[in-house]
């Protein structure tokens, strides 16, 4: 077995079964949680997109599969990491050359809405903030969510009257006092 030790976090890409996407996430966080990994490996993603089908003069929305038949895990990859990962039942192995895993690029991970770099942010669920960028600009609205994977926060912005919820990045937003 190589040898694996990683210094820095880095989101890998599993191949699983496919359908099993979800089951993988959820062996794997059980995994995580059972050996006390919480602090090697970070985050497990199946991502999802929104899409909205039209049939029989119905409009629906539906969840689907960005990439059926592969899982995304934010992790440190080492010896136990690997093995954790390897052996869960549904996982056919990582992506990469050979049996070797590599991280996805900062490139290949923005068309995925996740951002690696961390940004120091001073507001949290429950703030009032300013929208100070992007097509939102000038509007201030109160946080109601935060996803710090995609580093984006929610906020409630009347439109029509009413009041719609609104994705916002963390870098177009700051706090008021």
């Amino acid at each position: 077995m190589a040898e694996y030790n990683t210094e820095e976090s880095g989101w890998y890409v599993v191949h699983t079964y496919s359908g099993y996407e979800n089951k993988v996430k959820a062996n794997i966080e059980k995994a995580i949680e059972n050996r006390h990994l919480e602090d090697e490996i970070l985050e497990v993603r199946v991502p999802v997109q929104d899409v909205t089908e039209q049939k029989n003069g119905k409009r629906k929305t539906t969840s689907k599969k960005l990439f059926p038949g592969y899982v995304l895990i934010n992790m440190y990859m080492n010896d136990v990491t690997w093995y954790v990962v390897r052996n869960t039942r549904g996982v056919t192995g990582f992506v990469g050359p050979g049996s070797k895993p590599v991280p996805l690029t900062e490139n290949e991970m923005k068309p995925l809405g996740i951002k690696t770099e961390n940004l120091l942010i001073d507001f949290a669920e429950g703030d009032t903030v300013a929208v100070v960028a992007g097509p939102w600009k000038d509007t201030v609205g109160v946080i109601q969510r935060m996803d710090m994977g995609k580093q984006t926060a929610t906020i409630f912005v009347e439109l029509f009257g009413r009041e719609t919820p609104v994705e916002i990045s963390f870098d177009e937003i700051s706090k008021q006092d």
